[in-house]
């Protein structure tokens, strides 16, 4: 092993006793956003939150004083077996590849080879973007194709089965089959609107492809991955077996398995990056260097000021930015089909932390674990909500359980265990509620509330859900639970 190996060990090896007992307080420092006054000192544990929201695999590194801290895997490679994770498990990073995508793209406009302002059509070869009444005067850019304010149409991808036909990238573009997207195109004046675009980042990687004359995968490991000792990682679509071996499978929100273990993404900027937390920590490491100018793997500090800098929405190039000056953190999520991942790191400080998971869950449990992170590390921007609750009658409780229709397809169970309330609708994970007075209830980890209403005979009739802005009703039906 050379020296470099030997300090990247160490950097991670949690073997100081003092990392160790701070890794075990974030391992059982959970918590959801709102929790009960008196539950505020009662943290979950990883591996009971894993249960909770039946997640098989967690993989996690954190980064303080500008280095990987540790790094540790938690639950198996897939549901119904003993296979461990652990912290070289590749995982699917989803939307955070645009993160790591956007560096290789800016890498060419340091060499002079891109324009962050020019109309790309300029250095399209095999594909051009459609032009439309939009374009006319204002044109779509690698600069608003990086800050998602392009005007370009398709939110994101679904990826192919493994034994599915499988599109060229020119096919994808267009929406051609055996394509399952529509074709990428213009429907807004550029720069004008900020709307999230995978298929924008499409569109980059071709133009990548047109300039370098490189396979994207190829052109990707030798500008970026190989730069940064992202030994781990790759945008390969499909995978060979030797990288096929190292991964976990992925999982949907109700558990069940990703058929082939894992679907194919020909949208490889977008979405196709394969790696570990560790190697993402790395890249997120060398953002903070050259930042702070101690560092020019890939770009100069000039240029990773601009991938800071909000253009539009809290939107960098390549990365969600959110505050200013110590405060200031750069921030992606990922979800693939059976994988979500998240990646938030802080421009001065050097601290930060990558959470990477075989199953999809609604960055439920990924919340808890950056909370626990935060609170053991003093990121003060994370704090726990604080909600002072109060104490019902058991009767009340008891009128409050049953069954509330809030379509014919969906209907809410209102359940008793002891003292504490739990909600579940059909086909969603079961969902405590925590009353902060006699009729109002916080639906733990979902941003809800619950209410109930009641005729003049004093008997629960509705139950009213507020979520999002938006207030819904459910007619009771019954009084048991599913």
């Amino acid at each position: 092993m050379n020296l470099a190996a030997v300090i990247l060990a160490l950097h991670i090896n949690p073997s100081a006793p003092q990392t160790s007992i701070r890794i075990q307080r974030v391992e059982n420092g959970l918590l959801p956003a709102m929790v009960a006054q008196n539950d505020l000192g009662k943290g979950k544990s990883i591996t009971e939150r894993m249960s909770r929201y039946t997640v098989p695999g967690i993989s996690i590194a954190v980064i303080n004083d500008g280095k990987i801290e540790w790094a540790r895997g938690y639950g198996v490679i897939e549901k119904g077996t003993d296979q461990r994770v652990t912290p070289n498990t590749l995982f699917q990073a989803g939307s955070v590849s645009k993160s790591v995508a956007a560096m290789g793209a800016l890498a060419l406009v340091e060499q002079h080879k891109l324009d962050l302002d020019e109309d790309i059509n300029k250095k399209l070869t095999s594909y051009k973007v459609p032009d439309s009444t939009h374009t006319e005067v204002e044109k779509v850019t690698l600069a608003r194709i990086l800050s998602h304010t392009a005007g370009l149409t398709v939110h994101g991808f679904l990826g192919y089965a493994v034994d599915a036909p499988m599109p060229t990238l020119i096919q994808v573009l267009k929406g051609e089959k055996p394509a399952n997207s529509p074709e990428i195109k213009n429907d807004m004046v550029p720069g004008a609107t900020w709307r999230y675009s995978g298929g924008g980042y499409t569109v980059m990687q071709q133009l990548v492809i047109d300039v370098t004359k490189q396979s994207y995968p190829d052109f990707m490991k030798q500008t970026v991955l190989d730069k940064l000792g992202m030994t781990n990682s790759t945008f390969a679509q499909p995978l060979d077996k030797t990288w096929a071996d190292k991964t976990a499978t992925g999982h949907y929100q109700d558990a069940s398995k990703v058929k082939g273990r894992w679907h194919v993404y020909p949208e490889m900027a977008a979405a196709g990056l394969w790696c570990t937390p560790t190697d993402l920590a790395k890249f997120a490491i060398d953002i903070q260097d050259t930042y702070n100018g101690r560092s020019q793997k890939v770009l100069s500090q000039a240029m990773a000021k601009q991938m800071l800098t909000d253009k539009m929405n809290g939107d960098g190039l390549g990365v969600f930015v959110k505050g200013t000056g110590p405060s200031l953190r750069f921030i992606h999520s990922g979800r693939d089909d059976g994988f979500d991942s998240m990646l938030m790191a802080y421009a001065e400080s050097g601290k930060g932390a990558i959470i990477m998971a075989n199953a999809n869950m609604d960055n439920d449990l990924m919340n808890e674990i950056l909370r626990s992170i935060a609170k053991e590390y003093n990121w003060s921007e994370y704090p726990i909500a604080q909600k002072i609750t109060v104490d019902i009658a058991p009767a009340v409780l008891k009128s409050l359980v049953g069954k509330y229709e809030l379509t014919k397809e969906f209907v809410i169970a209102v359940k008793q265990k002891g003292s504490q309330l739990f909600v579940e609708g059909t086909n969603q994970p079961e969902l405590e509620l925590v009353a902060e007075a006699e009729n109002s209830f916080i639906v733990v980890g979902a941003g809800a509330t619950i209410s109930f209403e009641r005729n003049e005979k004093g008997e629960v009739t509705n139950l009213v859900l507020k979520q999002n802005g938006q207030t819904r009703k459910a007619k009771r039906i019954g009084n048991g639970g599913f």
